[in-house]
């Protein structure tokens, strides 16, 4: 089968199409012809080197969610899962194939007026968001602010922070246009990058998908008692000394949190899934697609998210 591997890490140059021996479901996996395969912004991290103390290796195939239709189960898993079309995570690599190997827990099956394009647009990032949201605690009035507003996570975080009743201040590029979608899916103000514009200058929670070097700039714009959730971290790291800037706000009472998926209950996590492609379906929850290329144009792909020109989720279509 044809696959992207990450050859070297860096540029995006760097991705090759390689031929794979086509993979065998083992106990408790199914394996999936992929019809849609989201790229998002981790992968795009993970190919740069930014995260190489996490063990990444070269040869890695990244890709971390896809969408396709179920061609062989393996054993312990029911025969009636064959020919469904499904949503399935491949954890942190192996989505960016042609045939995709995923464990039964990590699979949805999708409705059918739901497309394989929206369900890699929304399956991870509106999780992400809105588990984001609550472990902020987030109530009606509060000022969130949302770091990387133009990704499928940022985009799914403005909408929900939009309907739980929150004034939403989305951070992005200075791109007018992207300031005006985000307005249009309810985000009260747009800022730039460090932040800067006509918006609160404190904040009751912030939702950050990039963090990197400017991870404290942001908490010392934290409100007394607010929330920071780092969701992502697409610019790298935040500098080994981040915690300082906590401290400093020692007297305001801040708190800074981390959040994963692998640490939602497989229960909650279905469930959330669920209802986002129940969302998508009847129009209160969008799935952005901003482009859809085909497999071998990965590095064209990762071209575009590193020149931060992309709003919303490219999609591979093998």
């Amino acid at each position: 089968m044809r696959a992207i591997a990450i050859r070297t890490f860096g540029d995006p140059d760097g991705m090759e199409l390689v031929e794979r021996p086509e993979p065998r479901p083992a106990a408790g996996q199914v394996l999936i012809r992929t019809e849609a395969i989201g790229v998002g912004g981790v992968d795009a991290a993970i190919r740069r080197g930014t995260l190489s103390n996490y063990g990444f290796i070269a040869g890695l195939i990244p890709g971390s969610e896809v969408a396709g239709t179920v061609i062989a189960v393996g054993d312990t898993v029911e025969q009636s899962w064959l020919g469904r079309r499904v949503w399935a995570s491949t954890g942190t690599g192996g989505g960016y194939v042609e045939l995709a190997v995923a464990d039964l827990g990590n699979v949805v099956a999708l409705p059918p007026a739901l497309s394989s394009i929206e369900a890699v647009t929304l399956g991870s990032a509106a999780p992400v968001a809105q588990f984001a949201l609550q472990r902020g605690r987030l109530s009606t009035g509060e000022a969130v602010l949302i770091r990387g507003a133009a990704g499928s996570i940022g985009i799914a975080a403005v909408e929900l922070a939009v309907r739980a009743g929150a004034e939403v201040i989305a951070v992005t590029t200075s791109d007018t246009d992207r300031g005006r979608r985000l307005r249009e899916l309810g985000a009260t103000h747009v800022l730039d990058r460090s932040g800067v514009g006509d918006a609160p200058a404190a904040y009751d929670v912030i939702v950050d998908i990039v963090g990197g070097p400017e991870v404290p700039v942001f908490i010392r714009r934290l409100a007394p008692n607010g929330r920071m959730i780092t969701v992502g971290m697409v610019a790298g790291e935040p500098p080994a000394n981040f915690g300082t800037a906590i401290l400093e706000q020692f007297l305001h009472s801040i708190s800074y949190a981390t959040l994963s998926l692998a640490t939602i209950p497989p229960a909650e996590l279905a469930q959330a899934r669920a209802d986002a492609f129940t969302s998508a379906i009847d129009g209160t929850l969008h799935p952005v697609v901003y482009a859809m290329l085909p497999l071998d144009a990965a590095a064209q792909a990762h071209r575009r998210m590193d020149a931060g020109e992309v709003f919303g989720r490219i999609v591979l279509v093998p």
